[in-house]
């Protein structure tokens, strides 16, 4: 049975069109892939069948009686209010049902006897209504998700205002899977999970008995998930059955194909053209040349198939530093209290280390305070001799209205307009992308102009906060050739284990520093 049909949508933003004539169906428990390159139009989509945004031609229908459950990480946590506050918001139907149980109790002592006995009948209905949703064990429903997602290691009575943007991001997964919608809708679900959260989510997810739409770019973590991939390509969605990996064998043979038709055409196209020339001058054969310009008049003229642009990262280095490159000693991270015990860091030329933990216990800050951008609650940090780093950051500003040219422009004055959008472009944008204003980019664009930014730059130390959080597969697969072929010292904090282990040197874990319960 289908719960949601899509029937040849269409939309575009200005002259730039992101679906054309598309199509989709979900089908009762399907686990759906949705998966494409950076721009493609994965969020378009999303925001169209959730209805935030109206499609300029076709039709979205929903089946009656479907709960959809979107996780929108731009949603709003009130000040004052706890985590376990947060997620009791998932239940706010149950109570008001409740609520509506108590006041019937409270005016049966003044009804009278045909009224008690309508009441006792609608108590009684919202009493098998609560029981069946578990209602009477909400709190150990509520411990049990936030565990396997680790706010426990936060405090569920800690002020939502005091979280970090990724802690803000699992309040609200928690807070969906506990609804259990009829449909779950993922936008990648586990750019703020660490390892061991990822695999409760992965476990949580291959037993969902709903229908979800996940997007994702952790491939492992898809793969182990879904059933049915729907690729958005060149405005088009395309249905494939199976994993990711099935997924990739069809549309190379899909591609092949496509390629080969073409050419095929194109060859009689020629072939036609030619015998056209040749003979529509002659009485004799003007007939045939004619008869075959009417079939060429005629046919349908396949697209050559189009290579989406594909990034090439490269980071310029500068002089070679001293010995040490970070030399920090009793080392305390934190704000207004520590967040670890004190340590002791070096960091030698040509290391290339990782940082993993899982949030909240200070990755980023430890970033920061490293490149002198926070202060260390205590110790001292020594940076070596000719030390030059470059830093990215993990998300942009959401409410930048720079274009992708003067975002780089802006940091790199003495770059000419050439150069500007030529080291765009060697990052997979295209010209769309780099006259577009930053806040309407989608996450894997708006990563690859900061690290354009980063690129531009002579550096010797390499600081990257998840860097591959929105990252499609083959940009994520070019920064890790690009980090490998590097010479300088890298920094890098991620929750990646497969785009790391194979290069880094060493991996520091910050759960064998933090102050917290882990």
């Amino acid at each position: 049975m289908s719960v949601l049909n899509v029937e040849h949508v269409s939309h575009g933003f200005g002259a730039r069109i992101i679906l054309e004539d598309a199509s989709f169906r979900l089908l009762k428990g399907e686990h759906v892939g949705l998966i494409g390159a950076n721009g493609e139009g994965k969020s378009t989509f999303l925001n169209i069948i959730t209805g935030q945004l109206t499609p300029d031609q076709g039709k979205v229908s929903w089946s009656n009686r479907v709960s959809v459950g979107y996780l929108d990480q731009h949603a709003v946590l009130k000040k004052g209010m706890t985590i376990r506050d947060a997620l009791r918001t998932a239940f706010d139907d149950m109570y008001k049902l409740e609520a509506e149980m108590l006041a019937c109790y409270d005016k049966m002592g003044d009804a009278a006897p045909a009224e008690i006995d309508k009441m006792m009948a609608d108590v009684g209905d919202i009493q098998d209504i609560l029981e069946a949703n578990s209602f009477y064990t909400i709190d150990s429903k509520i411990d049990e998700v936030s565990n396997g997602l680790g706010l426990r290691d936060i405090g569920l009575e800690k002020d939502v205002a005091d979280l970090s943007g990724g802690q803000r991001t699992k309040i609200l997964l928690t807070k969906l899977l506990l609804q259990n919608p009829t449909i779950l809708i993922l936008d990648e679900p586990t750019n703020y999970l660490d390892v061991e959260h990822i695999a409760w989510l992965t476990n949580y997810l291959k037993n969902y008995e709903n229908a979800f739409i996940l997007v994702s770019h952790d491939l492992p973590f898809l793969n182990d998930v879904i059933n049915v991939i729907y690729h958005v390509e060149n405005a088009a969605l395309t249905r494939y059955t199976g994993d990711y990996n099935r997924f990739q064998e069809m549309h190379e043979i899909r591609k092949r194909q496509e390629s080969s038709a073409f050419e095929r055409q194109q060859q009689e196209i020629d072939r036609m053209e030619d015998f056209i020339q040749r003979n529509k001058a002659r009485v004799a054969t003007r007939g045939m040349a004619n008869s075959r310009q009417k079939r060429l008049d005629k046919m349908e003229v396949l697209e050559k198939p189009k290579e989406k642009p594909k990034p090439h990262f490269q980071f310029k280095e500068a002089r070679t530093p001293s010995r040490f490159v970070i030399d920090a000693k009793k080392l305390v991270l934190g704000y207004d209290e520590p967040l670890t015990t004190a340590v002791n860091l070096q960091l030698e030329r040509g290391q290339k280390i990782a940082i993993r933990g899982v949030n909240g216990l200070g990755k980023t800050t430890l970033l920061k305070t490293l490149l002198g951008q926070l202060p260390a609650l205590d110790g001292n940090i020594e940076l070596g001799e000719f030390v030059e780093a470059g830093y990215f950051e993990q998300e942009s500003n959401q409410e930048n209205d720079n274009t992708a040219l003067e975002e780089v422009w802006e940091e790199y004055p003495g770059m000419t307009n050439y150069e500007v959008r030529a080291a765009l472009a060697a990052c997979g944008l295209t010209n769309e992308h780099i006259t577009s204003k930053m806040r309407v980019l989608s996450g894997g664009e708006a990563a690859k102009v900061r690290l354009c930014k980063v690129m531009q730059k002579k550096i010797n130390l390499l600081v990257l906060d998840e860097p591959t959080n929105h990252l499609d597969a083959d940009a994520k697969d070019e920064l890790k050739r690009a980090l490998m072929e590097y010479k300088g010292t890298v920094l890098l904090v991620s929750h990646e284990p497969d785009f790391y282990q194979d290069w880094v040197s060493a991996v520091w874990n910050v759960e064998s520093w933090t102050t917290k319960i882990v």
